[in-house]
């Protein structure tokens, strides 16, 4: 179940989490933090099993009802459990985007493409890195049921 987490960003189950969805370093972590805290547009859910705070997703909704993913993260002893997957599901539901962006890293474009999103390299960005966008046209998937 998604909870609304961004009202206590600071307390360390959150933190933790947050910090696998960025550079693995107090600086990200710190900026991370400070973008969602300064910006009302910004949400942070929180994703818990029985009580348990397991994973995060932090995104933005445009006015064309757009979703961008910013972050997501599931707890390490905790992956490979469809956690990732039911917190997009999840937003989907509760959201009802047009469409649901995510860029990130060749690890896990896999999950991305596996959940139905389509994959789009944007070349190196950071020397040594390619990086990829990730689609999901909500209302494709719903003109097709």
């Amino acid at each position: 179940m998604l909870i609304n987490v961004k009202t206590y960003i600071n307390k360390l189950e959150v933190t933790e989490l947050l910090s696998y969805a960025v550079f693995p370093d107090d600086k990200s972590l710190k900026a991370a933090i400070e973008l969602y805290e300064g910006n009302d547009s910004l949400q942070l859910y929180g994703f818990e099993d029985e009580e348990l705070l397991v994973g995060l997703i932090g995104f933005e909704m445009d006015a064309g009802r757009v979703i961008t993913i910013n972050h997501i993260a599931v707890l390490p002893e905790n992956r490979l459990k469809g956690y990732g997957r039911g917190m997009l599901l999840e937003l989907l539901e509760a959201q009802k985007p047009t469409q649901m962006i995510a860029e990130t890293d060749e690890e896990a474009v896999d999950f991305y493409r596996n959940i139905g999103f389509v994959v789009y390299s944007l070349g190196e960005i950071y020397p040594g890195v390619e990086r990829f966008r990730c689609v999901y046209d909500a209302e494709e998937v719903e003109e097709e049921d």
